[in-house]
């Protein structure tokens, strides 16, 4: 890493071949800066093979860039292991306005640098402040940020660009990446596709380069086997004899062109004199191009100056303000021509002149190279060295660091400790791959016991994280055991981490395997004082072994302390989402908001982004369950925004239930029949898409669809939230369609769970449950319990579910004035949450008893995109620009950008008035 004392900007491009035809690649920069320049952020990938004029095109680009500031970076391969190495040139001209962004994405950038000490920033937090800054730079001046040789850039600034890429958007920014082939971090951007000149520019340019003279069937050989490309049409000849130009001796073609290509640099170099090839590969040695650096190790290595005039005649490489080669694939040949210990030497060397206090990474680096046998001294430093790219949020980089630690190790046990370490790093890195190949190769002789259970649970979060719904429980749950007996606090939370992999797999999960966990939960030594986190462990195991009349208090007062904040944020961070799901199987109506904010807003504190949707899922449901369809909404479009940032996949649980309460059928349907199908029918996202279903057919009044929707979703007896979740749904539709035995067998297991709990939720949910099942004037008090218990509570949807269901039956009963007083109310409600499918069943109702319904009254609606909507609701909320971009991953520009475009829709022309032209939550009315 860059080190504070040593900061290193990219000073100029490599050389290149001179631009020959291109137009349509020309047209395309050209519009990329019209956009620019216009305030249309952009993005673009110019990629294609190693010399067919991507470093031409992008200096073209940087030429023609008028008015526009440009900020250049490369990718460097000896740098790839580097954390933000390539994110640090691109950024180091515009430091001195870190001071201008939100402190937390300064501090962000701050500690990523190396700058400062901190915290691990997350890396979605650090793309944040790329944005704001690049952002902030552009205000000045178009910016058009250049970077070449992006394969070669190390992960995480590889990442964080590749996120910037995809949040331009109303900023005058544009960036645009060199690279051999699409990564990743770049996949779904707009590409620009290099392909080989056509025959005629390629003959132009082989004439252009030679003097001697040139056979014509040489010729016609020399441009098939360039395929057009540019490097290969000035390089392959120059491997070639004057008479074999003139004598018509044709080429070899078994080796690759880019290895051809290479092969005629080596040949080039081996003309050279020797001197001139040892300063050659000394400067390939040295990723930084610092000439001082260079001249300090070739003195060392008796290099005198004057070797560099050879090279720099052969058009090979430049000494200057940098040093550089004409084209990576000379640096490649240089670097390779080395014999291995030729090429420790130089790296011992470079080490030896490397400031340990300015570049201790990189001299580490350079340490290990020069280095054959194991070394203790050098594994010691690279540790250093991962502690510091850990430090800065590179786990990539300190994943490296630690690899080639654990080959330089000779002790067993300090081995064993760093490949664990390194295994651990390679999956907080996503490189689940490369952290099963460090387990698989530890001795497992040297291994104690407690380095053991760790083995095994990082097997299981690499299965979990994986999606291998199978393997999962079965290894955290083997994990749990061999911790249960060396740290019984990290066996509790890695049985309750096994319990939910268990619950998420469904019947994909091993058979038996959730019971296994419940039982071998329930054995573990109890906690001195009442822990929340044993209490929720205890709790779920009972759950899960006994039902929930057993489990319902201890889950309660589990769910009550994490809504008293008596839990430590990491605690709420890490376990958050599942007391607030344990809040809602209680019926705990206090505790399922108190969690969900506290959770949500830890989060948000932590600079977590990458957890948020998870997290906003929760806050979804408990606005849900409110009637708080605009926060509901803020939550999905927030989650879905973040998500599509981060590139991870939330299953939509929160959109299946608003579409199904508001009776959006069309919308509905077809998201419920998708997500059935992508999820299959064992899994927890399947349960919920069913519940989805049968919610939206009682709203709709199809009662036989809701009953076999609502049978699939209570179908499994060891899913303990949906299916649960899903009875009230199960015993209104079974019924209404004479499924007697059915409904009350819903009913039943409903008690289970709400008379335990004795909260008003659960309470007027059972009583007017029961309601339905009656016959006679018995069922009038059910109905009247309900309502007042739930009058209570916050639970709106279910109130006014409760006003129409009594007004149904008071109908029936031929009681038309009663039933409508408490279809009125019904409707006023669903009205306000905005229940469409509902109010329609409540204006029919209110028909029946001689009633006309009310029409809602009519006004002109405006379609504001998804964005806007959410948008305009955080700006009414009165967050900032720079506030509801940090919220979004938008830069302060594009809010303001968007909020424009809502005012004219809206036809208002400031934020105080957003208030009264967008909907309210009726719960606050």
């Amino acid at each position: 890493m860059v080190a504070p004392g040593r900061r290193r900007a990219f000073s100029g491009p490599r050389r290149a071949a001179p631009l020959r035809g291109r137009q349509a690649e020309r047209h395309a920069l050209d519009e990329f800066l019209e956009d620019v320049r216009a305030g249309r952020g952009r993005a673009l990938v110019v990629h294609g093979d190693a010399g067919i004029g991507k470093t031409t095109l992008l200096n073209h680009l940087a030429d023609t860039a008028s008015g526009c500031r440009v900020a250049r970076a490369a990718g460097i391969e000896s740098e790839m292991e580097l954390a933000y190495a390539g994110l640090h040139q691109l950024l180091t001209p515009m430091m001195h306005r870190l001071e201008q962004l939100p402190r937390p994405q300064a501090e962000a950038l701050r500690t990523a640098f190396g700058l400062s000490s901190g915290t691990p920033p997350d890396r979605f937090l650090v793309g944040l402040a790329t944005l704001s800054l690049l952002a902030e730079a552009a205000e000045d001046h178009p910016l058009v940020c250049v970077i070449d040789d992006e394969q070669w850039l190390d992960r995480a600034s590889a990442q964080v660009l590749g996120f910037v890429a995809r949040r331009v958007a109303a900023e005058s920014l544009g960036l645009v990446f060199a690279a051999r082939t699409l990564s990743a971090d770049l996949a779904g951007l707009p590409e620009l596709t290099v392909d080989g000149l056509d025959d005629e520019d390629s003959r132009a340019m082989l004439v252009g380069v030679l003097t001697a003279p040139l056979d014509a069937q040489v010729a016609d050989r020399l441009i098939a086997d360039a395929g057009g490309n540019p490097l290969a049409l000035l390089e392959l000849p120059l491997g070639l004899t004057p008479a074999e130009l003139a004598g018509g001796f044709a080429l070899p073609d078994a080796v690759p062109l880019a290895g051809r290509i290479e092969a005629s640099f080596r040949r080039r170099l081996e003309a050279l004199p020797e001197r001139t090839r040892d300063l050659l590969s000394l400067a390939a040695a040295e990723p930084v191009g610092d000439p001082v650096l260079v001249w300090r190790a070739a003195e060392r290595l008796d290099i005198p100056a004057e070797a560099v005039a050879p090279a720099s005649e052969a058009g090979l490489l430049e000494v200057g303000a940098r040093v550089w080669f004409r084209h990576p694939l000379v640096r490649s040949a240089a670097y390779r021509s080395m014999t291995p210990e030729a090429r420790r030497q130089v790296h011992r060397v470079l080490a030896e002149v490397t400031d340990p206090d300015a570049e201790p990474d990189r001299r580490a680096w350079h340490r290990a190279h020069a280095t054959a046998a194991p070394d203790e001294d050098v594994a010691a430093e690279l540790e250093r060295s991962a502690g510091r790219a850990q430090a800065r949020g590179g786990m990539a980089a300190a994943a490296a660091f630690l690899r080639r630690a654990v080959g330089l190790t000779a002790d067993p046990v300090r081995r064993t400790e760093r490949s664990l370490a390194a295994a651990q790093l390679s999956f907080q890195a996503g490189a689940f791959d490369a952290a099963l190949g460090l387990l698989t190769t530890m001795d497992t002789n040297a291994l104690t016991d407690w380095q053991r259970a760790q083995a095994d649970l990082l097997r299981g979060h690499v299965a979990f994280a994986s999606g291998r719904l199978t393997e999962a429980p079965r290894l955290l749950f083997d994990a749990a055991q061999g911790l249960s007996t060396v740290d019984v606090q990290l066996a509790r939370e890695t049985y309750l981490n096994a319990w939910a992999a268990a619950v998420g797999a469904g019947h994909l999960a091993e058979e038996g395997i959730l019971l296994r966990i419940c039982g071998a939960a329930r054995e573990l030594p109890a906690a001195g004082d009442p822990q929340p986190l044993a209490l929720l462990l205890e709790g779920l195991a009972v759950l899960v072994t006994e039902g929930h009349a057993a489990s319902a208090q201890t889950l309660l007062r589990a769910a009550r302390m994490f809504a008293g904040g008596e839990r430590s944020v990491d605690d709420m961070l890490r376990w958050g989402w599942l007391a607030a799901a344990v809040s809602i199987a209680v019926w705990d109506d206090d505790g399922r908001l108190a969690i969900a904010d506290r959770t949500v807003q830890l989060v948000r504190d932590a600079g977590a982004l990458a957890q948020l949707p998870v997290i906003l899922t929760v806050q979804g449901t408990a606005a849900l369950l409110s009637g708080d369809f605009a926060t509901a909404a803020i939550a999905i479009a927030e989650g879905e925004t973040i998500a599509a940032a981060t590139g991870s996949r939330v299953a939509p649980h929160i959109a299946l239930r608003l579409l199904a309460l508001q009776g959006k059928e069309d919308e509905a349907r077809a998201m419920i029949t998708a997500t059935a199908g992508r999820a299959g029918e064992q899994s927890i996202t399947a349960t919920n898409a069913h519940w989805a279903a049968a919610l939206l057919a009682n709203g709709l009044g199809r009662y036989d669809e809701a009953v076999t929707a609502a049978r699939r979703a209570t179908s499994d007896p060891f899913e303990p939230w949906i299916s649960v979740w899903a009875l009230p749904e199960l015993i209104e539709a079974a019924a209404r369609t004479g499924e007697t035995e059915l409904a009350q067998a819903g009913y039943a297991r409903l008690v289970e769970t709400t008379r335990a709990s004795g909260t008003d939720w659960g309470l007027g949910i059972e009583a007017r449950s029961l309601a339905l099942l009656t016959d006679g004037p018995a069922a009038e008090p059910l109905y009247r319990t309900a309502i007042e218990r739930l009058g209570r509570t916050r639970i709106r949807p279910e109130l006014a579910r409760s006003h129409l269901l009594y007004g149904e039956w008071l109908r029936r009963e031929g009681r038309r004035v009663d039933a409508r007083e408490h279809l009125r109310s019904a409707l006023d409600l669903f009205t306000a949450i905005g229940m469409d499918a509902f109010a329609d069943r409540t204006r029919h109702e209110l028909a029946a008893t001689g009633e006309r319904a009310r029409k809602r009254v009519g006004t002109p609606t405006v379609e504001l995109t998804a964005q806007e909507a959410l948008i305009a609701e955080l700006a009414r909320e009165g967050l900032s620009n720079p506030e509801i971009g940090a919220r979004l991953f938008l830069s302060a520009r594009t809010v303001k950008y968007h909020l424009a475009k809502v005012f004219t829709k809206l036809e208002i022309t400031s934020r105080a008035q957003l208030d009264a032209v967008l909907p309210r939550d009726p719960t606050t009315v």
